[in-house]
């Protein structure tokens, strides 16, 4: 029993990582409609940015956020103004293929300007273990997921907002939005440059979980299966899916691993994906697709 319990904290602490990395997806996907397929190059660059600003430029973390996430937002609106926006009224298939090439931009970009040594952002997180009623936690872990929590809480305050209520009319329908004189290419201009701070947030709490390399663009297809099982246009949802997908994780890779083989954890979220798309494509929270015939 105590070994289920210590998978299901892991599970829980990692789902609220998932969390924040899938609402970098969301709100794009609730402004424009586009399904970014960088996503995981975006965090890549987003913590190697954390890392230029600590060891190059010798920032506080503090700092270095900001320069992270001044260059992230930098790199939003580039994006949006000088590719996507060029693409409106293109097939879907366009939008698709130009973040699949994007994405392998970036890797290379990272390759190519950021040193390796810029993975590692020194953060100070104590390395000896929590025992909590009597399950061992890293304390990175909690911390990590903590962070994450309060970024999820500030992204739906968002939502909130004026600017929350704007876009929520943009996600529902841009024409009428229109027609209510709110500047669509602005909100989405914004919903972009919102994914690249919290890409930067994201970023730097999986490189304090796992490590900063080239793999967090792995961690970033890991949105999917999140995104599909909570509803892809649902703030609620995908915090859900975030931590219905980290808890199977996690118990796949204590009970199912040592079984069916390792890595079997990483392929069962994918198969539930495969499973919700059958029985309810539109995801647990997401709003159905009604078409008129």
């Amino acid at each position: 029993m105590l070994f289920f319990v210590a998978l299901l904290v892991d599970g829980i602490l990692a789902g609220a990582v998932y969390a924040l990395i899938a609402l970098a997806f969301v709100v794009v996907y609730k402004a424009s409609r586009v399904i970014n397929f960088s996503l995981g190059e975006w965090i890549t660059v987003a913590s190697r940015l954390v890392g230029a600003g600590t060891h190059a430029l010798g920032l506080s973390l503090t700092g270095a956020l900001a320069f992270a996430s001044a260059g992230m937002t930098l790199l939003a609106v580039a994006f949006n103004r000088l590719v996507l926006h060029r693409l409106i009224g293109r097939p879907v298939i366009s939008l698709l293929m130009v973040t699949i090439g994007f994405g392998a931009v970036l890797r290379a970009s990272t390759v190519l300007f950021f040193p390796a040594g810029s993975a590692d952002l020194g953060l100070p997180v104590p390395s000896e273990p929590l025992q909590i009623a009597g399950v061992f936690v890293a304390p990175s872990r909690l911390i990590a997921a903590a962070l994450a929590g309060l970024g999820v809480v500030i992204v739906a305050a968002v939502y909130r907002t004026r600017t929350g209520l704007a876009l929520h009319a943009l996600a529902d329908d841009p024409q009428a939005a229109m027609a209510a004189g709110i500047d669509v290419d602005r909100y989405v201009l914004l919903t972009w440059a919102m994914a690249g701070v919290i890409g930067v947030v994201a970023g730097t709490l999986a490189t304090a979980l796992w490590g900063g390399g080239l793999g967090l663009a792995i961690i970033g297809l890991k949105v999917f299966p999140i995104v599909v099982v909570g509803g892809m246009d649902s703030l609620a949802g995908t915090v859900v899916g975030a931590l219905l997908i980290g808890v199977l994780e996690s118990q796949a890779a204590g009970y199912l691993d040592p079984l069916l083989g390792a890595g079997f954890s990483n392929l069962a979220p994918y198969l539930v994906l495969l499973t919700v798309l059958m029985l309810r494509p539109s995801g647990l929270f997401g709003t159905p697709t009604i078409n008129r015939v």
